[in-house]
């Protein structure tokens, strides 16, 4: 573990259908409620490290890995790389560590996992910070996502799959320089027991992810409409190609208690390190906060 990355514990749980999952949690005030933070596709507990840097003691950050990724059991079945699933997982970590209010923070596919969490434990969450994702997904995003999920990716270097993330998601970050490319391939990639550089998660998730229909599943605006009671954070990256400004527009405008905020130059997905994004972070949580 990094000198300047805060320290953490390992929660395994285990899921319904036998899965071993696991969680980084990083201590903070129990009084408070639990920052669930969940992550994008093809990510894992180390995109919300930075995060939980800035508020963890003062918060407890659970980061979780999806079944499939990081150090979390993969799937038998592919077709469970489902968000419904996912939904699943989470509500039994909810369980497993007896967690009696959350704030559910939602990168991406973690977001839609947020807005079905809402409807299954609408007595729990406290809030929610949806990170560019809502109940519209942009055909552009979604075409360019089927394009690379699931296919292999390995390199001899960590700075050789620094430069091959820089080479095609430079648009996505355009003011980035090669430092903080290579931080996040530390966040994608994993050594293999070769030695190589290797994608963190099981190339199957995507079989579902491939079939119309399964990038979200439910009628998402119902489940968006199940956060309308607590204060909800929408953060959307000015080039962001999966949520639209009106559909983030729409989001904020029919839920009282929710902030839109973009981050410029950015596209899909903010790292929530942004400063805009992580003052915004900051605000709804002081308003989880104070005394009812």
């Amino acid at each position: 573990m990094a000198g300047n990355e805060a320290s953490f514990a390992d929660f395994y749980w285990w899921s319904a259908d036998g899965l071993r999952l696991h969680a980084r949690d990083y201590p903070g005030d129990a009084r408070k409620p639990v920052l669930l933070c969940m992550p994008g596709l093809t990510r894992n507990a180390r995109d919300f490290a930075a995060l939980a840097q800035q508020l963890s003691p003062e918060w407890r950050v659970l980061a979780v890995e999806f079944r499939g990724r990081g150090e979390s059991g993969y799937a038998k079945d592919p077709m469970s790389y489902v968000p419904l699933t996912y939904a699943q997982d989470i509500a039994g970590l909810v369980e497993a560590a007896g967690i009696d209010r959350f704030v559910a923070v939602g990168t991406s596919l973690g977001g839609i996992v947020a807005m079905l969490l809402a409807g299954m434990m609408p007595d729990r969450i406290a809030g929610a910070v949806l990170n560019d994702i809502g109940p519209e997904i942009e055909p552009a995003g979604l075409a360019r996502v089927r394009g690379y999920v699931g296919k292999s990716s390995n390199h001899p270097t960590w700075m050789h799959a620094a430069r091959g993330l820089q080479e095609s998601s430079g648009a996505v970050y355009p003011d980035w320089r090669i430092e903080d490319w290579l931080a996040m391939a530390k966040r994608i990639y994993r050594l293999s027991s070769a030695g190589r550089v290797v994608l963190d998660y099981d190339a199957r998730i995507a079989e579902p992810f491939r079939l119309p229909g399964n990038e979200a599943g439910p009628d998402m605006w119902r489940a968006f409409a199940a956060l309308s009671h607590v204060p909800t954070l929408i953060v959307r990256g000015e080039r962001s190609d999966m949520l639209s400004a009106a559909t983030a527009e729409r989001m904020a405008a029919s839920a009282s208690h929710s902030r839109l905020v973009t981050v410029p130059r950015v596209g899909h997905v903010p790292t929530l390190s942004e400063p805009v994004a992580l003052a915004a972070v900051e605000q709804l949580l002081e308003r989880i906060a104070e005394p009812a």
